[in-house]
């Protein structure tokens, strides 16, 4: 039966070409689509791993209930003991300490008086540790777009749209002013090595990253620290996992009520992230579902039509003996081929959009200027295993529903009403 279906559709085009077309273009739509919100969410989550909440971060209880809003006031003391701590019981994951803090980067001239100065939202990650994954964890290599590294201590590194705004270059000198762990004012002397371009909008305003051990003592933060990020040593990311960690790290510490204990929070449970990505996993369900409808709308339209062409056809097979429910579920059956071949070709063509795209991207930083989310300026798409089948679920289902509810009118066609159809 399935020869002889294969054989109807592919001897008469009319029935076919059509109706296969428009699942091919539902199909590709879905997989992109569904490729592209893969990306973006994954893009979301690196990116806020990488620069702010690691996929696990330990911080002070009174830090934690901030609500995004970090003071070194709070921060995490006996830092070293802590990690090592870490390392012992959780192994599986890499822990390294850092330190968020604001000020004023001052630009001296010639005679050492202020030339410029700029507003930075500074990050002192651990550089000068030959264990570190720092470096890795910040692309730092890749970010490089001027000079060099921090390779000694007292060295900075800038943004490089705010390098260009004040007008320095890898070799000048500077000198950050910002507060102190107990709210006094820190002055301290720092050598520009370097420029950045992290490609977020966010960092790139303003950013300067310097060592640890440097702002440590700049800040009067010995062996303290505002945070210490943990990382999955394989770079995968899961949500149970994470919460698995940070449970087991909680309720060893949870005879306690000091404000200044350390707490574990995960990933998803940090900057409103659970509401943004559980919101986006919903807009790539409802994008599914709106495809299968229009797709059904269509598609039933196009089966009215093709029952109307073969008024005939149908006819004569009810005439000859046929039974309706027969006749009904052949129709289904046809609509199923006609689905699989355009899920297959629509698969195709959406896969190889979402490849270029997660290999090229697109730069959208134009219309990110004023952001102040840590996403990537360049949009790209990332291929999952679901990538694969998803497109199938609107193109059969949809094919199947169009048919389905086409093919009702073959039980409202009478018998003694054929041979006078037929006659004419």
């Amino acid at each position: 039966m399935i020869k002889f279906l294969l054989k109807g559709l592919l001897r008469d085009r009319s029935r076919s070409l059509f109706p296969i077309l428009i699942v091919t273009i539902g199909v590709a739509l879905t997989v992109f689509v569904h490729a592209w919100m893969a990306g973006y969410l994954d893009e979301l989550i690196q990116t806020n791993a990488r620069f702010n909440t690691g996929h696990v971060k330990i911080t002070t209880r009174a830090q934690a209930e901030q609500s995004g809003q970090i003071s070194n006031e709070l921060a995490l003391m006996g830092v070293d003991s802590l990690i090592l701590e870490l390392n012992k019981n959780f192994s599986d994951l890499y822990w390294t300490p850092r330190i968020h803090f604001g000020g004023l980067l001052d630009i001296p001239d010639e005679n050492g008086e202020t030339k410029k100065q700029g507003p930075v939202a500074g990050m002192a990650v651990d550089l000068l540790n030959p264990g570190s994954i720092e470096k890795e964890n910040l692309n730092l290599s890749r970010a490089v777009v001027s000079g060099r590294l921090i390779e000694n201590s007292k060295e900075l590194l800038i943004s490089d749209d705010f390098a260009r705004r004040l007008g320095v270059q890898p070799g000048d000198a500077a000198t950050l002013i910002s507060s102190t762990m107990y709210g006094g004012m820190a002055l301290e002397n720092f050598k520009i090595v370097g420029t950045v371009q992290f490609g977020v909008t966010a960092l790139d305003r303003g950013a300067v990253i310097a060592d640890v051990r440097d702002i440590q003592q700049a800040l009067y933060m010995e062996d303290a620290a505002t945070e210490i990020l943990g990382f999955f040593k394989d770079g995968k990311y899961e949500k149970e996992r994470a919460n698995q960690v940070a449970e087991k790290f909680n309720s060893s510490q949870q005879n306690t009520n000091d404000e200044f204990a350390p707490v574990m929070i995960s990933l998803h449970n940090q900057n409103g992230l659970a509401e943004m990505l559980g919101m986006m996993s919903r807009v790539s369900f409802i994008a599914v579902m709106i495809f299968i409808v229009a797709m059904s709308i269509v598609l039933w339209n196009a089966g009215l039509m093709g029952s109307l062409r073969r008024y005939g056809e149908i006819g004569v097979r009810l005439a000859i003996g046929e039974r309706k429910g027969h006749l009904y579920r052949t129709l289904i059956a046809e609509s199923l081929l006609i689905g699989i071949f355009g899920s297959i070709f629509g698969t195709i063509l959406g896969l190889v959009a979402a490849y270029y795209l997660q290999k090229n991207g697109i730069d959208y930083s134009s219309l990110m200027k004023g952001s102040s989310m840590l996403i990537s300026n360049v949009l790209r798409a990332k291929i999952t295993p679901t990538t694969y089948f998803i497109g199938f679920i609107p193109g059969l289902v949809a094919t199947f529903i169009g048919s389905a509810i086409a093919g009702i009118g073959i039980y409202r066609r009478e018998t003694a009403q054929l041979f006078k159809e037929l006659e004419v």
